[in-house]
């Protein structure tokens, strides 16, 4: 069994599970549970947060039910599986590839709903590009 740190693409997983993990809960936890995303919102990330819904998501400023639930989901089990799959690589642990199947799975279920409101919502990112960047990895 090698090493942790002599597995490169455990690493990078690791490092990009983690930010997706600090993200949910700090991001998408607080918003779905009612949190508001304004300048002035009592939970400093999400007023962070403000200046990018205005510009690409405006739908974050007043979110439509399939948004908070792809948020909750991000926070309730997106973020708690992804710290599982974490131990799992990290200590190789034969559980983590069925878990990580059933992870991914659900994660392009989630970001299925979550593009759709998005891109077919009325308020369609206007940089296309620039909004694809930051939400598909």
């Amino acid at each position: 069994m090698k090493p942790f740190l002599y597995r490169p693409l455990d690493c990078a997983l690791v490092a990009f599970f983690s930010i997706t993990v600090l993200y949910g809960l700090l991001f998408s936890l607080p918003e779905g549970l009612g949190v508001p995303v304004t300048p002035d919102s009592p939970w400093p990330p999400l007023r962070a947060l403000h200046g990018w819904a205005v510009a690409e998501e405006p739908a974050h400023l007043d979110p439509p039910p399939n948004l908070v639930a792809a948020l909750l989901f991000d926070g309730f089990f997106q973020a708690p599986a992804l710290v599982f799959v974490i131990y799992g690589l990290i200590r190789l642990r034969s559980w983590v590839r069925p878990l990580g199947l059933i992870y991914s799975g659900a994660a392009v279920t989630n970001m299925f709903f979550y593009f759709t409101e998005t891109f077919l919502g009325p308020h369609p990112p206007p940089n296309l590009i620039y909004y694809l960047a930051f939400n598909l990895p």
